[in-house]
C-alpha cells in the first residue's frame, strides 16, 4: 500500500534497532533500494532507480526526511543538547555500571565455558566494549578461536553446528532465564541479555572463528593477511576473515574521548530520528552503519586538532556539513598499514566515493555498505536549516568548516 504525499511519514526511530548481519558488505552500495538489482557501478544504480522506479530528486526527498515533533533539532542553545546527551544517551554511571560491568564479564566467562570446542582466544568488541552504548542500546560481540578447525574452509563448514550446540547448552543453563534467543545468523548465535535487576538488556553476537593472525602479528603478517582478504571474493569467507581484525576497529574508537564518544552517540540518534522508516516501495534502502559513523566522526574531531572539550552544536554542525558533500568524502588512516602496502595501492585506485577505509582493513571501503547517502545528505541539509543550527556561526577550532 502506497503512502500518501499529505501523510506524515513513519521516523526510523519506531522501528527496533537491529544488528548487521555482515561486517563488510560490499554489495550493498550497488544494489538497489527498491528491487536489490545489482549493478556494477553507483551511477548505474542510480540511472536505474531513476528510469525504471521513477525514483526522482524530490520523491527521493519525500521518502527520507522523518524529522518527529519536538526533535534535538528544534533545540535552540547548546545547553539544551548537552543536557539530553547527558540524561538520555549517556549509560547509566554508578552502582548500575559497575554491576553491569561484572555481570556481563560473568555471562561471557559462562560462554567460554559452554562453547562446545576447546577456546584458543577470545576477544571482545561491539558498542559497549567500545564505550559508544546508550541507555537504550548495547551490543557486545564475542569472537572465540579455535584450534578445532583446521582452516577457514573447515570452520564455515563446521560453523552451523558448532553455534547450534553452543545455542542449546545456554539454554539449558543457570542463566537461560535471563538470555532470550534471536535467529541466529550464518556466522553467529544471536541473544539478548538481561542485565542489572533485567533494569535493561544487552544484545550478543557470538562468533566462532578460525585463528589467522594471532594476538600479536608482525607486521609482514598483516600484511600478508591483507592481500589474502583481498584475493578473496567468497563473502562468506569476508566476513570470517574481518573477525580477526576486531581488536583492532575497537582499540581505535575506545581510544576517543568521552566528549567524541557523546558526539558519536548524537549523531547515531540524529540518524535514528531524522529519517523516515522505508516503505514497502524502498524496504532495500540500507543507511551508513554505526561504525562508519563513528570513523567519521573520530575524523572530524581530528580535523578540529583533537579538542578535549568542545561544543556538541559545532561539532555535530561540521558532521552534517561534511555529509552534505559526502561526494568529497575521502578519509584514510595509515595505523595498521601503509601508503607502501600493496593492497592499499590496489583498494585506492579502484575506490569510489564517499570513501572512507576502515583504519584496521585496507581492503574495506565502510561506506559500501549504504546505498543511500543521496538521501544521507538531503537530509543532513535540511537538519542544518533546523533552529539547533541555522545562524549559529562556526567557532574555533571548528572554522576549517567555512569552506564547506
Amino acid at each position: 500500500m502506497k503512502r500518501k504525499t499529505s501523510e506524515k511519514p513513519v521516523c526510523c526511530w519506531d522501528m527496533p534497532q537491529k544488528r548487521e548481519a555482515k561486517f563488510v558488505a560490499r554489495e550493498v552500495s550497488t544494489s538497489c533500494r527498491m528491487c536489490r538489482r545489482q549493478f556494477g557501478t553507483i551511477h548505474s544504480r542510480e540511472h536505474h532507480e531513476e528510469q525504471d522506479h521513477h525514483f526522482t530528486a524530490s520523491k527521493k526527498a519525500q521518502m527520507s526526511t522523518g524529522f518527529p515533533p519536538g526533535n534535538i533539532l528544534e533545540y535552540r542553545t547548546p545547553q539544551e543538547l548537552q543536557a539530553f546527551v547527558q540524561e538520555k544517551l549517556r549509560p547509566i554511571s554508578g552502582p548500575v555500571s559497575i554491576v553491569c560491568a561484572v555481570e556481563i564479564e560473568a555471562i561471557i566467562s559462562v560462554i567460554k565455558e559452554y562453547f562446545p570446542l576447546p577456546v584458543t582466544r577470545l576477544i571482545k568488541g561491539g558498542l559497549y566494549i567500545k564505550g559508544t552504548d546508550t541507555q537504550v542500546w548495547s551490543e557486545v560481540d564475542i569472537v572465540l578461536f579455535s584450534e578445532a578447525f583446521e582452516n577457514l574452509d573447515d570452520c564455515k563448514k563446521k560453523l552451523p553446528e558448532v553455534i547450534d550446540d553452543l545455542g542449546k547448552r545456554l539454554k539449558k543453563s543457570s542463566w537461560a532465564s535471563r538470555i532470550t534467543m534471536k535467529k541466529r545468523t550464518q556466522f553467529s548465535l544471536r541473544f539478548n541479555f538481561k542485565c542489572c535487576k533485567n533494569l535493561h538488556s544487552h544484545s550478543f553476537d557470538i562468533m566462532p572463528c578460525y585463528e589467522m593472525l594471532g594476538p600479536a602479528p608482525s607486521t609482514s603478517l598483516k600484511w600478508s593477511f591483507y592481500h589474502k582478504l583481498y584475493l578473496c571474493h567468497d563473502a562468506d569467507k569476508i566476513q570470517l576473515y574481518t573477525m580477526s581484525l576486531l581488536p583492532y576497529q575497537v582499540e581505535f574508537i575506545k581510544e576517543s574521548t568521552v566528549q567524541v564518544k557523546d558526539l558519536m552517540r548524537l549523531v547515531k540518534y540524529w540518524f535514528r530520528t531524522s529519517f523516515a522508516m522505508p516503505t514497502e516501495q524502498n524496504r532495500f534502502r540500507r543507511l551508513p552503519s554505526s561504525y562508519a559513523i563513528e570513523l567519521i566522526t573520530v575524523y572530524i574531531w581530528q580535523l578540529a586538532g583533537k579538542p578535549i572539550f568542545f561544543s556538541l552544536v559545532q561539532g555535530m554542525r561540521a558532521i552534517l556539513k561534511l555529509l552534505v558533500q559526502y561526494s568529497e568524502i575521502c578519509i584514510i588512516w595509515y595505523k595498521h598499514y601503509s601508503p607502501h602496502c600493496t593492497t592499499f595501492k590496489k583498494v585506492l585506485k579502484k575506490q569510489t566515493r564517499p570513501f572512507v577505509l576502515d583504519p584496521a582493513n585496507p581492503t574495506f571501503n565502510v561506506c559500501e555498505n549504504s546505498n543511500a547517502w543521496d538521501e544521507v545528505a538531503h537530509v543532513a541539509r535540511r537538519s542544518l536549516l533546523k533552529p539547533l543550527f541555522n545562524g549559529v556561526p562556526s567557532k574555533k577550532p571548528w572554522l576549517f568548516t567555512n569552506s564547506w
